[in-house]
């Protein structure tokens, strides 16, 4: 039985029921480059040709700026499988993307210990 708002694709007891490198054809290389941390958003142009429901699900959630990791969370899909899918909608024009900025340098030692030091607090 599926949970409510889940559509088809959820089951309680069974989990996903569509496996998730079906959703994207079994393709695991994305036509765009894509960093977990890049910014998408809808560009309002309507995609040509036909769209999975999963498809449908991240143009949705692109309406703000939003990174590729949220959308993969948001969709409960491998961030692999997400990739493929935005550059899908990249490809026809529906999704700009943006790659990340840092105002840091990302290996900065102190930064680096202090989300060591979170991530120990979470385990």
């Amino acid at each position: 039985m599926a949970a409510a708002g889940d559509g088809p694709w959820l089951d309680d007891a069974a989990g996903r029921l569509v496996r998730p490198y079906t959703v994207s054809n079994g393709r695991t290389r994305p036509t765009t480059a894509l960093d977990l941390l890049s910014q998408v958003m809808a560009t309002g142009a309507t995609p040509l040709g036909y769209l999975g429901p999963e498809h449908a699900q991240a143009l949705e959630l692109c309406r703000a700026p939003i990174s590729v990791a949220e959308i993969a969370a948001h969709l409960k899909l491998p961030a692999v499988v997400t990739k493929v899918l935005l550059s899908d909608l990249v490809d026809c024009g529906a999704l700009t993307t943006k790659p990340p900025t840092f105002d840091h340098n990302p290996t900065d030692r102190s930064l680096l210990e202090a989300v060591l030091d979170g991530l120990r607090r979470q385990l």
